[in-house]
Formats: C-alpha cells, sequence, structure tokens
C-alpha cells in the first residue's frame, strides 16, 4: 500500500461510505476488500431498511430473558448457542453491564440515525443513483398489548432525540397498507420519513462513481494484518475488524451476531409499505417494483454461515400468514454476520496504539441506517488530525 494514499479496508457500507466522504474532502482514497465486487458480506442482502424508527439498543432484561426461554427453540428470532465460548459469554457479560445505559445510547443512537437518514438522500441526489429506494415509511404492528405498550414507552425515549411515530388505529393500518393481514393486530407505529433501499445496488453505485469521478481505485487484496503498514489505514472490515484489529495490540468488542434474510422476486401483491414486527423481531421491505426483502433474527453461534431451513422457514410463514396475497414462488437465502458492539453503539475512532490506523465499525443491525452519519464523522476526525 501506497503511504500517499489512505487506504479504506472493507467494501461494504461502512468502507464505501468512509471513501466517499473522504474523497470529497479531496483526499487520495483507495478502497481494499478481499471479495472482487462490493458489498459481498454483511452488506450484501440486509433487511434494506434505513430506519430511524429502529434504533432502540437491545440492552434490557426483557430480551435477556426472552434469550433464555427461547434457548431450546430453533426457530425463535434469539439464538443463543449454549457452547461454552470466552468470546461470546464474556461478549454477553459486557452486554448485560450496559443496561443501565439502555436508554442514553438509544438516544444517542437515534440522533445519529435522524442525521445519516438525510446524508442518504443528499447521497442520492448528489451523485444521481439509483438502489431501488422506497420512500414510503416503517409501519411497526403489534399483536401483544404487553408488546405495543412498550413500544408507546419506547416513544418517550426517542421524542428526546427529536422523532415523533405516529401512533395507528387498526383502520389506519388498513389504509395505510391494505395487503397486511390485520388478524390480531392491535396496533402500529407509523414513521412516515423512514425509507428502503437495496444496500448492495448502494454500495455498488456509490463505488462506481468513486471510480469514475474521484479517481478512487477499489482492489481486490486480503488483508490479514495491520502491522507494518505505514500510511493511514481506515479499518471498516464488518466482524473482520476484531480480528485485524489484534495483529496490532488493539481491542475491539465486537461479536458476530447472525441474521437471515430472504429476498423475494416478482413478489406481485405484496406490501409496499415497509414493515417491522417487533414480536417477531422480521422487517419487511419493498425494494423497487421487483423484491421484497424479509429478514429477522439474531443468533449468537460464532461465525458460522450455515443456511438451516429451520430459521428460513419462519421468514416464509411469517409472509404468508401476514400478507398470504404475495407471490412466493422464487426466493434467494442469504445470511451474514452483524458487528455488533455490547453497548450497542459503532466504533468510530482511532487506534489507542498506532496513529494511523482508525477503526469504523460495529455497527450492528444498524449498518445502513448509521453508516453515511459515521462516515462524516470518522471523516472529520481524521481531517481534524492531519491539521
Amino acid at each position: 500500500m501506497r503511504s500517499d494514499k489512505v487506504s479504506v479496508i472493507g467494501a461494504g457500507i461502512a468502507g464505501i461510505t468512509t471513501a466517499y466522504y473522504l474523497a470529497k474532502a479531496g483526499i487520495d482514497v483507495e478502497i481494499i476488500d478481499r471479495e472482487k465486487h462490493p458489498a459481498m458480506g454483511t452488506s450484501y442482502a440486509n433487511g434494506g431498511q434505513i430506519s430511524v424508527s429502529n434504533s432502540e439498543t437491545w440492552n434490557s432484561y426483557r430480551n435477556i430473558w426472552k434469550g433464555i426461554k427461547w434457548l431450546t427453540n430453533k426457530s425463535a428470532p434469539l439464538r443463543i448457542n449454549i457452547t461454552p465460548s470466552w468470546e461470546k459469554y464474556s461478549w454477553l457479560i459486557k452486554f448485560l453491564s450496559e443496561v443501565p445505559n439502555a436508554d442514553k445510547n438509544t438516544i444517542e443512537t437515534c440522533l445519529m440515525a435522524i442525521e445519516s437518514r438525510e446524508l442518504y438522500k443528499k447521497i442520492e441526489i448528489e451523485e444521481n443513483i439509483s438502489f431501488d429506494s422506497v420512500k414510503k415509511g416503517i409501519l411497526h404492528f403489534y399483536k401483544s398489548q404487553k408488546e405495543f405498550n412498550h413500544a408507546l414507552n419506547a416513544n418517550k425515549i426517542y421524542s428526546k432525540a427529536g422523532l415523533n411515530r405516529e401512533v395507528l388505529t387498526i383502520e389506519e393500518i388498513h389504509n395505510l397498507e391494505p395487503s397486511l393481514i390485520l388478524h390480531n393486530i392491535i396496533g402500529g407505529l407509523y414513521t412516515e420519513s423512514d425509507f428502503t433501499g437495496d444496500i448492495h445496488k448502494f454500495c455498488q453505485e456509490l463505488a462506481n462513481k468513486l471510480k469514475k469521478e474521484y479517481r478512487v481505485k477499489v482492489l481486490q487484496e486480503e488483508i490479514t494484518s495491520l502491522k507494518d503498514i505505514e500510511n493511514l489505514v481506515v479499518v471498516c472490515a464488518g466482524t473482520g475488524s476484531k480480528r485485524l484489529a489484534k495483529t496490532v495490540g488493539d481491542h475491539l468488542p465486537i461479536y458476530p451476531v447472525k441474521g437471515y434474510s430472504i429476498t423475494i422476486k416478482d413478489p406481485q401483491k405484496a406490501p409496499w409499505v415497509s414493515l417491522l414486527d417487533d414480536e417477531a423481531k422480521i422487517v419487511a421491505s419493498r425494494l423497487g417494483q421487483d423484491r421484497l426483502r424479509v429478514a429477522g433474527t439474531a443468533e449468537f453461534n460464532g461465525y458460522n454461515m450455515d443456511i438451516p431451513d429451520e430459521r428460513i422457514q419462519p421468514l416464509i410463514d411469517w409472509v404468508q400468514n401476514n400478507s398470504p396475497d404475495t407471490n412466493i414462488s422464487n426466493i434467494e437465502t442469504w445470511t451474514g454476520l452483524r458487528p455488533m458492539t455490547p453497548n450497542m453503539m459503532p466504533i468510530v475512532r482511532k487506534s489507542r496504539k498506532f496513529s494511523n490506523i482508525w477503526y469504523h465499525t460495529g455497527h450492528g443491525h444498524l449498518g445502513w441506517t448509521l453508516s453515511a452519519y459515521t462516515a462524516k464523522t470518522i471523516t472529520e476526525k481524521i481531517i481534524k488530525d492531519l491539521v
């Protein structure tokens, strides 16, 4: 790697947005990824939602209790493999210790997400890129009064960050999204300003812009160590960031939290308004005219990338139960590992040991939502540090 460049390691959403803001600032940038094309890892087929309305951190005794209850349920939304692992259990202990900070972290995350959402809109317009975005808002719906009450309480926290989700009746939900079956639904919360889009397509489109108009090189190379790197480097390698940081004595508190998705092609009468079923922990996002993305689950199972049928079937069943007119004859399955920190907050900082190494990772389930803001933030920090 040349010493006069800033090298961004990772061509997912965190890396592509970082390279974008660095290049816009006039900095010479190269992107390095082990894959031939951008966004082939966790940024390939996520839930598709840029969702300020889903900024609540997971640190709660309520979620921990759910995880315990679901230990033996192979199709549960939250699963923890109980096989002994120091990495996993030490992370979970730290996760528990962050419960008292959950409200504060939720407010901070929500503030970042609001800024990030506007930055994506700006990028879309200024760079004239298309990524099958659908701007019809996100509807959270509830079939349990207990879950709905919790969501209404979360609204009070969100309001402190300036987000106000609209409370909807069953009739209003039907008027908003007629394809959604109302059976057992008791209410909903709607955020009109949230939207969806294909993260993979966004990364590829923006990477092409960077190559053609900002003279950014995108290189295929697997980086296995940060030792002996003399130029400035920004590590945006998702769950792989932890391994790279370890090569120079840095510790990043990241654990891979596995998620699954299905992409339904030619969904026909599928919902157009994006959905989030809080109880099932499943999201559904329309990606343009021809695709519906359905995603969910949080699985603590190391770096395993298998796609077992019992994790995909609940997603298919969910579609059939909640939107039975959706055509499900053509489905593509996928899994990815979210780089999650114990406090659910992204890592956006310089190495504690080397002045030329920076980290931009750890966004968890909000990588798509937050990366524009955190990429702009780390760029500003780098520029300030270089002056």
